[in-house]
C-alpha cells in the first residue's frame, strides 16, 4: 500500500495551472513546477505523470471552469446582458485589477495549438463552446425581444467571439482603457435592441 499524499492534489493543480497560464508551457520548467506547487519531483511524476500530462489536466480544468462561467452567465442574466458581461468582465479584470494574464486557452492557442493536435483540440472545443454561448444568447435575446430580430445569430456569434479573442490578446499587450472600453461598446452595437 502506497503512502498517502502529503499535499492537496487540487491545490497543487491550481498552482501549476497558474504557472502555465502566466509563463506558458515552454518557459515553465519542471523545477518551476516543483517550487511553485510545493511538492517533490516524485510526487509530481507519481500524481500527474510529468509536465505535459500536468499541463493537459490544467488546461482541461480551465476549460471546464470557463464553460461553467458561461453557463452561470446564461442562467443569471438576461441574454443581451449576459453576452455583454463576457466583455465587461475582461475590461474589469484588466482595468480594475491590473491583470495582464489574458486567457489560458488563448495563450495556449498562440503558443502550442499549431504544433500539438491534442492541445489544439482542447482549445478548439473551448472556442466552439464560447461561440455557442454567444449564439444561444442572441437567439434567446431575440425570442425575448431584447435583441433585434435583424441580427444574424450565427455570423454575429462568430464576430463576437473573434472580438473577444482579440480583446484578450490586446489586454496583454495594450491594456488601455479607451481601447478595451471601445471593444465593449462595439460588442453592444453588434447586438442592438429592437428599434435601434
Amino acid at each position: 500500500m502506497g503512502r498517502p499524499k502529503e499535499f492537496d492534489e487540487h491545490e497543487a493543480l491550481m498552482k501549476a495551472m497558474r504557472l502555465f497560464w502566466v509563463h506558458g508551457y515552454k518557459a515553465t520548467s519542471i523545477q518551476d513546477l516543483v517550487d511553485g506547487m510545493g511538492i517533490g519531483r516524485g510526487s509530481l511524476y507519481g500524481t500527474f505523470g510529468g509536465k505535459r500530462s500536468l499541463f493537459m489536466r490544467a488546461l482541461r480544468y480551465y476549460d471546464e471552469e470557463r464553460a461553467t462561467y458561461f453557463t452561470d452567465l446564461s442562467t443569471s442574466k438576461p441574454p443581451r446582458q449576459a453576452l455583454l458581461n463576457a466583455f465587461e468582465s475582461v475590461a474589469d479584470t484588466v482595468l480594475g485589477h491590473g491583470s495582464r494574464d489574458g486567457c489560458f486557452l488563448v495563450n495556449t492557442a498562440l503558443e502550442l495549438s499549431p504544433h500539438d493536435a491534442e492541445i489544439g483540440s482542447v482549445v478548439c472545443d473551448g472556442f466552439a463552446d464560447a461561440e455557442s454561448f454567444f449564439r444561444n444568447m442572441i437567439e434567446r435575446g431575440q425570442a425575448s425581444e431584447e435583441i433585434s430580430g435583424t441580427v444574424d445569430a450565427n455570423s454575429t456569434a462568430h464576430t463576437l467571439h473573434t472580438l473577444l479573442l482579440g480583446m484578450l490578446v490586446l489586454a496583454r499587450s495594450r491594456p488601455e482603457p479607451m481601447l478595451l472600453q471601445g471593444i465593449v461598446k462595439q460588442a453592444g452595437q453588434l447586438v442592438p435592441e429592437p428599434g435601434l
